[in-house]
């Protein structure tokens, strides 16, 4: 059974609370892990969620602020001290190479660690496997900064009650899904009479940014949006000023781009409580969740 969901590591923006550690985002998606700006103390947030460095796949980096790499050294050392078996990929901007070089050897150790660099360098897709296409998009921060979408492949529900009428059954089911028509009874049968489309799941991450065209892009029908309220509206100069978002800008993103669930993170230290958050947000879309440090939160399933 596929397992699809989200665990907050660390929810602060720039300055770490007693409360909030910096950035880090494990996102599960079936065998993949995937984990979303290592702040510092990534490692030690890792342990209290129970997930271990072989849980990593690929590792995906927004930009080079320091809450949303600087965990990035501890854990290319602790991949190699547990001796991961298995490639990681990090994609970063390819325009912070230099930061990147620095972080992935930081200081001395044993490297027996397989890191494949994956520098970005334009909007597009980063990779396609398993049925599942990553995409990224420029966004507007005060340095190079870029979003990712995670999209399933569309496939097809096939109804019972259509497969009963026509006597399809067992291996013939999976042919027609295979090939795309039988010839069952002395007719062709088409896929299309006996399902309807199912659309693949789509998750997407939005972080630190000013409300911009190109974060609607990456919501776009999103079953899950993890994204930047650094401020609530009260501060929203400040927001524009400091190339950000508020909760109710974030909450127009999920609610105009027709997003199921919105994840609210990357809180400044100035608000003590992320209830306002919550509250600011709901008034615009119904699904939101304002999450704390260790929250895990499901993926809505599939329609």
């Amino acid at each position: 059974m596929s397992s699809r969901e989200f665990i907050a590591l660390g929810t602060a923006s720039q300055v770490p609370t007693r409360y909030r550690n910096h950035n880090a985002y494990f996102l599960r998606w079936d065998e993949h892990g995937f984990l979303f700006d290592p702040g510092e103390g990534t490692q030690r947030q890792m342990t209290y969620a129970g997930l271990a460095s072989s849980q990593l796949n690929r590792i995906f980096i927004t930009h080079f602020h320091g809450d949303h790499c600087l965990g990035l050294a501890g854990l290319v050392q602790r991949i190699s001290l547990d001796g991961v078996g298995h490639p990681v990929h990090v994609h970063y901007p390819a325009s912070g190479q230099v930061f990147f070089d620095r972080l992935r050897r930081a200081s001395i150790f044993h490297d027996k660690s397989d890191i494949r660099p994956e520098p970005i360098h334009s909007e597009g897709v980063l990779f396609t496997e398993d049925k599942l296409t990553v995409t990224t998009r420029k966004l507007k921060h005060g340095v190079p900064s870029w979003g990712f979408r995670l999209k399933e492949t569309d496939s097809r529900r096939m109804l019972p009650e259509k497969l009963g009428e026509l006597g399809l059954r067992g291996p013939a089911v999976g042919q027609l899904l295979r090939e795309g028509s039988i010839e069952h009874d002395g007719r062709t049968i088409g896929v299309e009479e006996v399902s309807e489309p199912r659309p693949g799941q789509v998750f997407a991450f939005v972080m630190d940014t000013r409300i911009c065209d190109n974060a609607f892009a990456l919501a776009e029908g999103a079953d899950m949006l993890v994204c930047e309220s650094t401020y609530l509206s009260s501060e929203k100069e400040e927001a524009i000023a400091r190339g950000h978002m508020t909760a109710a800008q974030a909450a127009r993103i999920a609610k105009e781009s027709g997003v199921r669930r919105l994840v609210l993170t990357h809180f400044s230290q100035r608000y003590p409580d992320s209830r306002a958050f919550l509250d600011e947000a709901r008034e615009i879309h119904d699904d939101v969740v304002a999450v704390r440090d260790g929250d895990l939160v499901s993926v809505p399933k599939r329609r």
